[in-house]
């Protein structure tokens, strides 16, 4: 049930709800992945049962497409679709600017290819991740596992010159194991703390070998849709210069939250 929920939860949901209805019947749409990215999946869902809305969906990982295929959504893949109207997805941090930093779940790399395959990124989030400075968030990077320490050391060589406050680097684990994305590659964290100057970095980090992507988003999103705990959604539209705000109601019975 909705009260049950933490206030962070409920932020998510309302902001998973409002985007939820920009999605339109024909469309194809970019499933993003992630704790707020589930719950649009969970949304989208409750639209095709009740309100008969039939569109297909490209998720950004196998464990989006799982949870998209168990609500009833009909999953293709990137390369039967072609293109997409929209993806909608989480982020981990966004500035003014609607840059971000995602890859806090992994799908960094298939996020960014669905997201820069699309006419527009709606991007999803609650009021939190909002920051002056990216980089208090760690900076994810998808690396191939071949001489993984050795592209580490490239990378650590390099922050030394860039407008960063930290420089410490984590390979992602996975209990004793390191984790694996769906590509098979490793993530490195970047302890950051924060980004002066984030194309700049963007574009370095992918010059370097053994680098196959970064977690930074840069002039990627389009909208912006920021949910509070008290059921208010902020809708930002970095192209029209608008802002808008709306009050969302939350429904005690709401079938999206039979297995929280």
């Amino acid at each position: 049930m909705s009260g049950e929920l933490s206030p962070i939860d409920k932020a998510k949901f309302v902001a998973a709800k409002q985007a939820a209805e920009f999605v339109e019947s024909g469309m194809r749409v970019g499933l993003g992945t992630g704790s707020t990215a589930a719950w649009l999946v969970r949304c989208l869902g409750e639209k095709v049962r009740e309100d008969g809305l039939r569109f297909k969906g490209v998720p950004t990982s196998t464990r989006t497409a799982e949870l998209a295929r168990d609500v009833g959504l009909e999953v293709i893949s990137l390369d039967e679709a072609k293109w997409l109207d929209m993806t909608i997805d989480g982020a981990d941090e966004f500035d003014e600017d609607l840059n971000l930093i995602k890859g806090g779940g992994g799908a960094l790399l298939q996020e960014k290819i669905v997201a820069t395959a699309s006419d527009q990124m709606i991007v999803i989030a609650d009021a939190a991740k909002e920051v002056q400075a990216l980089g208090a968030f760690p900076l994810p990077l998808e690396i191939i596992p071949f001489g993984w320490q050795t592209t580490q050391a490239l990378i650590e060589e390099v922050l030394v010159s860039m407008d960063v406050m930290g420089r410490q680097t984590t390979l992602r684990m996975n209990g004793a194991r390191p984790y694996i994305t769906d590509e098979a590659n490793h993530i490195l964290d970047l302890h950051l703390s924060r980004i002066g100057n984030p194309r700049q970095l963007s574009m370095v980090l992918n010059q370097i070998p053994g680098v196959v992507e970064n977690g930074l988003f840069i002039d990627i999103c389009d909208k912006l849709v920021v949910g509070h705990s008290d059921g208010r959604v902020e809708v930002r539209d970095i192209n029209e210069g608008t802002i808008s705000e709306s009050q969302l109601a939350f429904v005690e019975d709401d079938n999206l939250f039979s297995d929280i």
